[in-house]
């Protein structure tokens, strides 16, 4: 099945000329065609500009291209001009994608959006990527986070790391939380970002944003200087390399709150990937260190939702406790896991994904093969839910061994 299509109004200044008279290059309003492109459909969370595709949304994780009359077909100097018009006389970006192949910026356009985008040479041409920031920072009520993140407002030092793929919703968790802190708590808080993604306004809190490159050279940079400004709330963007995670590890154990992000799938790959940054002789003592001053690791994947559009959230939840700092310091082995201890750990706030896609599968929110395939053990899970199979086979609820039936509880 082809790609969705979808055609609109053209946005070029100049008709196609004649086959016989080479084609003068065209003038694209940059800023009218995404306004237009956000206009196609209330859900888009990405916009796309690749030479040889007619320009294209992302809405609900799925690619929709826009037909505009003249643009039926981006060509390579079409997305050089809309990169050119996007980094403007910014010359950072500028040298960045020239020296480097690719360049992060934000883009904004008064009374429609704000962007992070993400300009990168392909094939000796520029392709274009633009995620869509909303206006209004999103509530806790809104993206329907769990009531156990509402503690991390009250944190006074220690690490908070939101982790997920791309596009899972990790900016909009933490700015949930920040905005939170923002309202009720007398704090300077700094955040560091590349680029600055949500605005937030000094509400209780006194909020300072610096950008990566405008503002500072780098997250490393920017989080040394961090500890001589006095902030009682650090957010980086992310947890980049060794040099960066060092420095958070240092700032939360003299007494401030650190969040970032890191793109990695799940509690127990996050250890990993922090601690495998580090060379061998010095992983232990990392693992002790973190094992004290980590505070939250919330995970988040975005599923499908069942015959609708739009996507929901399940949402991974492990906390410090006795039994996972241990876990953490000495690593994990047979019944010592990190999912054990979410397994374990639902009275004290815990939450694992298979648990959490169990419980969208039974609501009926999320269709039962599309669950499995977010899942983190699609085996155990198939088994868990022997029950509501048996039970969409035959229509009815299934009997337990003792003849009785079972009954599925809302929870």
């Amino acid at each position: 099945m082809g790609t969705p299509t979808q055609t609109i109004p053209s946005q070029t200044d100049q008709a196609p000329a004649p086959s016989s008279v080479p084609a003068p290059q065209r003038k694209i309003h940059t800023a009218q065609l995404v306004t237009a492109m956000l206009k196609a459909s209330p859900h888009v969370s990405d916009l796309i500009f690749s030479p040889g595709r007619a320009p294209q949304i992302e809405v609900s994780g799925q690619l929709v291209e826009l037909k505009y009359k003249g643009l039926e077909c981006l060509t390579a100097q079409d997305t050089d001009l809309i990169a050119s018009d996007i980094m403007g006389k910014n010359e950072t970006p500028i040298r960045k994608l020239e020296q480097e192949g690719s360049a992060d910026l934000s883009y904004g356009l008064t009374g429609v959006a704000r962007f992070r985008v993400n300009i990168f040479k392909q094939r000796g041409s520029c392709a274009i990527v633009m995620r869509v920031i909303p206006d209004k920072i999103p509530g806790f009520e809104d993206l329907h986070l769990p009531a156990t993140l509402a503690e991390i407002v009250d944190l006074r030092n220690g690490i908070v790391l939101v982790t997920g793929p791309t596009g899972s919703g990790k900016s909009s968790t933490l700015a949930a939380i920040l905005d939170k802190m923002n309202a009720e708590k007398s704090y300077h808080i700094l955040t560091i970002e590349d680029p600055i993604e949500f605005l937030h306004r000094h509400k209780k809190a006194t909020i300072h944003q610096r950008e990566l490159h405008s503002d500072t050279p780098s997250f490393a940079l920017a989080l040394r200087a961090a500890l001589r400004q006095a902030p009682k709330v650090i957010l980086v963007g992310e947890m980049r390399d060794r040099e960066t995670i060092e420095i958070a590890l240092e700032a939360s154990e003299t007494g401030h709150l650190v969040m970032s992000t890191l793109h990695t799938i799940d509690a127990s790959k996050t250890i990993e990937r922090i601690v495998g940054v580090f060379p061998l002789s010095d992983q232990q003592a990392i693992r002790t260190r973190l094992a004290k001053a980590f505070r939250f690791i919330i995970s988040q994947r975005l599923l499908p939702k069942k015959g609708a559009s739009g996507r929901v959230a399940a949402v991974e939840i492990l906390k410090s406790t006795m039994r996972t700092r241990e876990y953490i310091e000495k690593g994990e082995g047979e019944g010592k896991t990190l999912l054990d201890a979410m397994r374990d750990g639902t009275t004290e706030g815990m939450q694992y994904f298979d648990g959490e896609i169990e419980k969208l599968i039974r609501a009926g929110i999320v269709d039962f093969e599309a669950g499995m395939s977010y899942s983190t053990n699609a085996g155990n899970l198939r088994l868990e839910m022997a029950d509501f199979l048996e039970e969409s086979r035959t229509g009815e609820p299934s009997a337990g061994a003792d003849g009785s039936t079972e009954i599925e509880i809302e929870r």
